[in-house]
């Protein structure tokens, strides 16, 4: 019966962001698009790049921070979940092996409060899981249409006049069945997007501390 808060959460990450993909960039000015886009005419073939934009969005530096720091507030909360899980399994044992030896009252006092417990861990988890995908819908909204200005402006500057979306799960936009790697802008997008906000990349995971080596018995 164990429940792992992190796990519930992260299957739910997909979705936002599969909807954060597909809100639309912010309009440039007209005016603003002129200055920065290169001169074309009609007989300037088009310029087609792709961008795996949940990628993008997920890769940035801004919102490894804001994740990590979503993690940490709903730790508490996760961990009050696994303790009640783990209380729930610790009773439900004790029942089974000592069930023979109760009272009938007794049997199903304690079934009761098994089951009002098992009750009180899925409202809480549902809870958890609402508040949380609410406030990663609030980070990718934010995040995707910034993340979406930069595209545009990247596209403007490098003479694209067509970026398709090549993230998995897109239900609305065109399937990119081909691509040549030169045309792929995600990465490129990602890095003019830490360089403007100026969001250091988040320091990688401690390393697991090595075992103290065991003292040799032999002679």
């Amino acid at each position: 019966m164990k429940r792992v808060f992190l796990v519930v959460l992260s299957l739910g990450l997909a979705s936002p962001l599969a909807a954060a993909a597909q809100a639309p960039a912010t309009p440039r000015p007209a005016s603003e698009a002129h200055d920065t886009a290169p001169a074309r005419d009609a007989a300037t073939p088009a310029r087609v790049a792709v961008i795996s934009f949940q990628a993008a969005v997920g890769r940035t530096n801004e919102f490894q921070r804001e994740f990590a720091d979503l993690q940490k507030k709903y730790a508490p909360r996760e961990a009050s979940l696994k303790s009640l899980s783990d209380d729930i399994d610790k009773t439900t044992k004790d029942l089974q092996a000592q069930g023979s030896t109760l009272s009938d009252d007794e049997r199903e006092a304690r079934a009761r409060t098994i089951d009002e417990k098992k009750k009180q861990l899925d409202r809480d988890t549902q809870d958890a899981q609402s508040d949380f995908q609410a406030d990663m819908q609030d980070l990718l909204n934010k995040l995707a249409a910034k993340v979406g200005a930069v595209m545009t402006d990247y596209a403007q500057k490098h003479g694209y006049t067509l970026v398709l979306d090549a993230s998995e799960q897109q239900q609305q936009a065109p399937t990119v069945l081909y691509a040549l790697p030169s045309t792929d802008i995600t990465q490129a997008v990602i890095e003019a997007y830490n360089e403007k906000s100026g969001i250091p990349a988040p320091p990688p995971p401690a390393a697991p501390t090595p075992d103290a080596p065991k003292p040799s018995t032999s002679h």
